[in-house]
């Protein structure tokens, strides 16, 4: 299924995209407003979700939201592409020797065509296209063996990123975390529908300019190496975000900062697209 979030008549709801449709899921018996807790739920209700034919709306006709807006944790690991870690070393970054976790605060969460802001108090914005992973059931010390049964889907995620303020401390919290700098989306694609995570193509463009084009097999850990260091520390939940790195050609590295009026699109085959226009905020 390709599970989302919709507001329609002034009113946000849950859905599933079949075809160029939306089809509105508030009428299934258990169904609430949080996308976290459907996600608790899903086995349980996943008959009768995928069962729902109507009502329905034009995909068109409705405003598509990101699609879980309440997560507890937005986690996302650094340099865990060669090349990216090779142009990131050429600019005096040293390459880890273990896996670079950093979070994303889940202020930043926006939806898969809203604005990208822009404040003043910020010089230099990047993209990165990464392919997202949500936690579907409550876990810890999960193999990585055992790691995708704990993953409830996918979906496109631009990890908006301000350089400068991301170097400003030991830590890439801040640089990661402005308002509006985690566009997410367009859907969550559940992992039965995809055959290999590691198998899929990204490409970012920006107003139209190939930046980035690669394989999410190219990562150096993998999603399941990724939920085993991660339940090593901690207990992820439903609902949790990974994003789980970005290929080479980021702006910094190639000399081409975002710009206020830049549309960023970014895709990822069998999960759809993104798109965001890079606006001006005071």
């Amino acid at each position: 299924m390709k599970l989302l979030r919709f507001t329609e008549g002034g009113r946000t709801r849950i859905g599933k995209l079949v075809g160029d449709n939306v089809i509105d899921l508030s009428g299934v018996a258990g169904v609430g407003t949080s996308m976290r807790q459907l996600l608790v739920d899903l086995p349980a209700l996943r008959g009768a979700l995928e069962a729902a034919v109507e009502p329905a709306y034009r995909a068109g006709e409705v405003k598509l939201e990101a699609p879980i807006d309440d997560p507890q944790k937005y986690l996302a690991i650094g340099l865990n592409y060669k090349a990216h870690a090779e142009e990131a070393r050429a600019a005096g970054v040293p390459i880890p020797s273990s896996q670079l976790w950093f979070n994303k605060q889940v202020s930043c969460i926006t939806g898969p065509y809203d604005p990208i802001e822009y404040p003043g108090v910020i010089e230099k914005l990047d993209y990165e296209i990464e392919l997202g992973v949500i936690i579907g059931k409550r876990c810890r010390h999960v193999t990585a063996v055992d790691a995708r049964s704990v993953i409830a889907g996918y979906f496109v995620t631009n990890d908006v990123s301000a350089r400068d303020w991301q170097s400003r401390s030991p830590t890439f919290t801040l640089g990661k975390s402005f308002d509006t700098h985690g566009p997410i989306g367009p859907w969550i694609v559940t992992d039965d529908e995809i055959a290999d995570p590691h198998a899929l193509d990204m490409v970012l463009t920006v107003n139209g300019e190939e930046r980035q084009r690669k394989s999410t097999g190219d990562m150096i850990y993998n999603i399941y190496a990724q939920i085993e260091y991660l339940t090593t520390v901690m207990t992820l939940e439903p609902g949790d975000i990974l994003a789980t790195g970005t290929p080479e050609g980021i702006g910094m590295a190639i000399g081409k900062l975002l710009k206020v009026g830049d549309v960023v699109r970014a895709e990822i085959g069998g999960l759809g697209h993104i798109e965001n226009r890079v606006i001006a905020v005071d």
